[in-house]
């Protein structure tokens, strides 16, 4: 009877101690890219994808290649492990979750907020009421 109760305990603290592990690496806070070069961490970054700027996809690396602009105005090359992003060309804003390595923004994963299509215009609105 002992044994199992030991056992149970056991396997119930190790839960716990696995589950607080994977939300502490799972949680990602939103910076800037000077506080990503600052961190070396995993960070989440938002701005916006500069168009005029050469963006690619690197068939042979599977790497989407792009520049973004983040708040503060810092301009950075990112390298997104994978494809573009599904509306990317659409997006108005754009988050890279990723870190520095090199002097490049390295992303694991880039979201982006694309305009709604429910989101009316003040003007229309007026006119309809």
């Amino acid at each position: 009877m002992k044994i199992k109760l030991i056992m149970g305990s056991i396997i119930i603290v190790l839960a716990i101690v696995f589950l607080s592990i994977n939300f502490l690496e799972s949680k990602v806070e939103y910076g800037t890219f000077s506080e990503a070069i600052e961190m070396q961490k995993k960070i989440q970054v938002k701005g916006a994808w500069l168009k005029e700027k050469e963006s690619y996809f690197d068939a042979e690396k599977h790497q989407f290649v792009f520049f973004m602009k983040d708040d503060n105005g810092t301009v950075t090359k990112v390298i997104l492990d994978g494809a573009k992003p599904n509306n990317f060309e659409l997006a108005e804003s754009v988050v890279a979750k990723g870190t520095f390595v090199d002097g490049v923004f390295h992303a694991s994963d880039v979201l982006t907020k694309c305009p709604s299509k429910y989101e009316g215009n003040a003007e229309t609105m007026k006119k309809t009421l």
